[in-house]
Parts: structure tokens; C-alpha cells; sequence
């Protein structure tokens, strides 16, 4: 009998109230070997792993590469699967592989099996795919099924199209599905971190306010906590709401830091949208049970009446090269805008855009290059980095070396030295960045039927 399959057998008939350990904010980053081991002490009736989010950028979705060091993935995956699978604790992992597509999912994969391999592990696998088509996504444009979140454009088929990787973000109905085919371990393509943690007491009959309340601050482990960390996290959840639990004791569930934690990545700080409903947090109150635990209670949960799915796609811009310096020129500080477009356009002579376009772009520390304010309070230095994107990384980092030596040497107004304006922290000073990508699908797609967007797969490992 499978793990899933004896926790549904264990607690479907009773309204005990259900351990939920959270292992990881996000897999493969460092799991504190420490707090997972207190949590998986605590007897946990199932263990959930975020492993991915967009947070990260495009170039992951793009490339199909993982963001975190295969070194550190590896161990986790050991750590989650040991603490789990010998003991018949049902396991759930999320957004393989930081975004989720094909690829991820599939090196994720293969590194499990590896492990089970070396450590004699033997469990039965579902893999959930949250790849999109192309096809699908067009036809989705032909229907007018498609709406842009915040500040993207109306999507069209061209850049469809030009998109690498397309994922759909899945919610609870695909997590529920891949149970029903008795597995001890779930892994899924790119998934709404709640459903990691929600699907399971959504299928055992709890109430779904609570439970998703719960998926949503848990999901990051304890960085909810005062002060935060990413620490593993308990959630002991029953009908009337859930407690809150850091397995390190030196971080605390607090009411502030708990609400807070409810609005994180969040527009609407009283509502959340999930692809299979709402949660509406407005009557949600939070009350201490003693100095380290935080009881939760009072969100309530709508359902959708038409399922709606987030997609997220990648393309690819070109090839990235960038070049670091600095400067502590006060007229050049002063003049930066100036004196940069003069270098720009006189490279762009050398090395015209005309047949080989080439974009730079100019980010300059300590003078606005994260709020893209000019009035900021002047520095006495400044960080430049230099970006250029191009067709090829021959012509990237062609454009970056020569604006580095026309930047160097500039004349300008004021000018007291001919050279060493600009200071360099190590040589070489141009660095290749590889490919560059941006998001170029950001939508919502309203569906009429959900399971044939995430298919789900079983196979015996070990």
C-alpha cells in the first residue's frame, strides 16, 4: 500500500487534525539539516518542498538550466527522500528544478533516481507535466481566453512563437489526480506553491479557507517567523484553523510577522487568487499560543466557477555580455548621463548597429541604478556596470571591450587626467553573461477542463 493511499486509509474517516511539514522554501538552496530532522521527529502525516518560483528571471524558464548548484539540489533531494520515503511518509515536491518546464522536471527526476539507486531506496513516483503547447496557447489567443497580468502586452502568436518554454501553473486538481494512482512520492512541473501543501488536505475533506491559509504561509518555511529563516516549518491544521511552528526554537511565529507573511507576493492584501479559487483574508485573526506558536483562523475560500491558469513563457533576447567598473570622478559622477551617451554614440561608429543591432544598457550604483532616480543624493563613487546584448557573444563582448576603453579615456569638460577615470576591479574586465532571455508570456488562460494540461505519469523507482 502506498503512502498516500495509508494516510488517506489513516485519517479519511476521522477530524484529527493533520501535521504538514514544510522542508523547503525553495529545494536546492540549503535545507537546515538541523530543523528538518526536528520536524520529521514531530511524526509529520505528509512533507512538502517548494523547488522553483519565476523569482529568478526568465533566463532559467528560458535555458531549461536550474538556478540552484547541482552539488546542493542533490543533497536535498537525499535529505527529503531519507527523512520520508523508509518512514512511509508521503512526499510532495513542487516546480521541479526552479521553473518547472520539461527539462527541469526531467533533471529532477534523474537525480532521484540516482539517489534511490545509491541509498536503496524503492518508491513508486508520480511526475506531474506542466508544460503548455504552442498550439494550445494560439488557440487560446483565437478564442480571447487570455488576459495580461500587470504590465505586459497582448500576447500574439509571433511571440508565442519565439517562446522557448511555456508552463502552465498548476493548482490542487492536479496534485489530487496524481494521488489517485497510489504513489509514495510526488513530483511536479511548475505548480502555485499552495497546491504543494493544500491538495492533500483539500482531499481529506478540511475546511479549504484554513487549509489554504495555511499552504500560503508555510510554503516559504519560516521565513514567516521573527525573525525570519528557512528553517523547516510545522502546520497542524483542523477545521477550525491551523497552527504555526518553527522547528528552530530561536524563531517565533508572531502575529505580525504571520500577517505580514499572509499579504507576501500579493497585490490585494485581503484576497488571493489560486488557479482552483479565492481566499479572502479579511476575517482572518492570528493569535499567539505561547511565545514560539501563532493559532491561525478565519479565511474563507470561494471556488472557482471557471478554472483560469497562469502561463509563463521565456524567449530569447540574445547573448549578454558585461563589463564591471568604477568611478570616483566627481565631474564624470556629476555628467554621467551626458558623458556616456557621447562614449555610446561614438562606439556605435566603430561598430555600426545597422546590420548587427546591439543594445547597451548602463547601470550606474549609488546613482539611481535600482530606483532609476537622477536626484538621488550624489555619491562620492560609483559601481557601472556595463550590459550589451547582441546576436552573437563575439559582438557583445566586442561593444562592451571598446566602450570600456573609449569610457577610460574620454575627454570631457574639466578633465584633469587622460586616463584612470575609470576603475577596474579585476581583468579581464569584459565578462561573458551567456544568453540573455525576458519574459515574454505573463497571462492568465481561462480553460474549460484542467486535467489535460497536466498529465500525470507513475513509475516504480528502485
Amino acid at each position: 500500500m502506498s503512502a498516500f493511499t495509508k494516510l488517506f486509509k489513516r485519517l479519511g474517516d476521522c477530524r484529527t487534525p493533520i501535521k504538514v511539514l514544510s522542508a523547503s522554501g525553495q529545494l536546492g538552496y540549503g535545507i537546515p539539516e538541523k530543523s528538518l530532522a526536528a520536524g520529521l521527529a514531530r511524526d509529520p502525516d505528509f512533507v512538502g518542498c517548494d523547488m522553483g518560483s519565476i523569482d529568478p528571471g526568465p533566463a532559467y524558464l528560458g535555458s531549461g538550466q536550474m538556478a540552484t548548484s547541482p552539488m546542493v539540489t542533490r543533497r536535498d533531494l537525499r535529505l527529503v527522500l531519507l527523512g520520508t520515503v523508509p518512514k512511509g511518509i508521503p512526499l510532495i515536491i513542487g516546480t521541479a528544478g526552479t521553473a518547472g518546464a520539461s527539462p527541469h522536471l526531467d533533471e529532477t527526476v534523474r537525480m532521484v533516481r540516482e539517489i534511490a539507486q545509491e541509498e536503496g531506496l524503492k518508491f513508486r513516483l508520480a511526475t506531474i507535466n506542466a508544460d503548455i503547447p504552442n498550439d494550445m496557447v494560439c488557440d487560446a489567443i483565437d478564442e480571447d481566453r487570455l488576459q495580461s497580468i500587470g504590465p505586459m502586452p497582448e500576447l500574439t502568436k509571433e511571440t508565442v512563437e519565439a517562446t522557448c518554454h511555456i508552463v502552465g501553473q498548476m493548482g490542487m486538481e492536479a496534485f489530487v489526480r496524481a494521488m489517485e494512482q497510489e504513489p509514495d512520492v510526488i513530483i511536479a512541473g511548475r505548480a502555485c506553491d499552495t497546491a504543494v501543501f493544500a491538495a492533500i488536505p483539500q482531499r481529506l475533506g478540511y475546511s479549504m479557507g484554513e487549509a489554504m491559509h495555511m499552504a500560503k504561509i508555510i510554503e516559504c518555511t519560516s521565513i514567516c517567523c521573527s525573525p525570519g529563516g528557512r528553517d523547516a516549518m510545522l502546520g497542524i491544521l483542523d477545521d477550525d484553523g491551523f497552527i504555526l511552528e518553527s522547528m528552530n526554537p530561536e524563531l517565533h511565529a508572531t502575529p505580525t510577522s504571520v500577517a505580514a507573511h499572509s499579504l507576501y507576493e500579493q497585490a490585494d492584501p485581503n484576497s488571493i487568487s489560486e488557479p482552483d479559487g479565492t481566499l479572502y483574508l479579511n476575517n482572518a485573526t492570528y493569535e499567539p499560543v505561547d511565545e514560539h506558536r501563532l493559532r491561525v483562523n478565519g479565511a474563507r475560500w470561494v471556488s472557482a466557477k471557471i478554472p483560469t491558469v497562469k502561463i509563463e513563457g521565456s524567449a530569447r533576447l540574445g547573448e549578454r555580455a558585461v563589463l564591471i567598473a568604477g568611478t570616483v570622478d566627481p565631474i564624470i559622477i556629476d555628467r554621467f548621463d551626458e558623458i556616456t551617451a557621447e562614449v555610446e554614440a561614438k562606439v556605435r561608429t566603430i561598430l555600426p548597429s545597422d546590420e548587427n543591432p546591439w543594445q547597451l544598457i548602463i547601470h550606474p550604483y549609488g546613482l539611481g541604478a535600482i530606483r532609476g532616480n537622477r536626484n538621488l543624493a550624489k555619491s562620492e563613487e560609483v559601481g557601472i556596470i556595463l550590459e550589451c546584448i547582441a546576436e552573437t557573444a563575439d559582438m557583445a563582448k566586442s561593444v562592451v571591450a571598446v566602450t570600456k576603453q573609449y569610457l577610460l579615456h574620454h575627454g570631457f569638460d574639466g578633465r584633469i587626467s587622460t586616463g584612470g577615470n575609470i576603475a577596474f576591479p579585476f581583468t579581464p574586465a569584459e565578462l561573458d553573461a551567456g544568453t540573455a532571455y525576458r519574459f515574454s508570456i505573463y497571462h492568465i488562460m481561462t480553460v474549460l477542463d484542467l486535467e489535460p494540461l497536466f498529465p500525470v505519469h507513475i513509475e516504480q523507482v528502485g
